[in-house]
């Protein structure tokens, strides 16, 4: 897997300030992505130990509140299996911080089914995760009065509750994480 970038001070992509990891590659392709370098799975960088060990650094202060891995997209096959054991080591050392994630597939047909990556995996990820926002950008709903995410479609979804309920959970901003 290629990483694209690494943002150790990011105010944007979740509450408080946080580090973020930018994956290569997404079948997507959403008009007007923000990110379209990132649609190639060979752009960036290489993701080794190295760039690991460098993200579990740059989370150690008090004031980082959280991780969000986006891209690219992070449930493209190519990227999970790199990034399933990488998160889970990151989650045992940083419990306390909050840990979200964008992808532009849908977290029912897409992710939970075993659609787009191998849902063993995709659990993985999922069972570190407190929050996923879910679905492709579409420009025709954009919206640039919504919070963390970019059209009307796109779903911020409570992970762990709504993995317990089998039925979507939705983050608001009085949501602790």
């Amino acid at each position: 897997m290629n990483y694209a970038k690494i943002k150790k001070y990011d105010i944007s992509n979740g509450p408080g300030v946080r580090v973020s990891l930018y994956v290569s590659g997404c079948r997507n392709r959403c008009k007007n992505c923000f990110n379209p370098e990132t649609w190639d799975f060979e752009y960036g960088e290489p993701f080794t130990k190295k760039v690991e060990d460098e993200i579990i650094e740059a989370m150690k202060p008090d004031y980082i509140k959280g991780f969000t891995l986006l891209g690219g997209d992070p449930f493209e096959p190519e990227n999970v299996q790199a990034l399933a054991p990488f998160i889970e080591r990151l989650r045992k050392i940083y419990p306390d911080k909050s840990f979200w994630c964008f992808t532009g597939y849908d977290y029912e047909s897409d992710i939970l089914t075993g659609k787009k990556c191998e849902i063993e995996i995709a659990l993985k990820i999922l069972h570190c995760l407190d929050v996923l926002v879910d679905g492709r950008f579409i420009e025709e709903k954009k919206d640039l009065n919504l919070l963390f995410r970019g059209s009307s479609n796109q779903r911020i979804i409570l992970v762990k509750p709504s993995l317990e309920k089998d039925e979507i959970v939705l983050w608001d901003e009085q949501s602790a994480v």
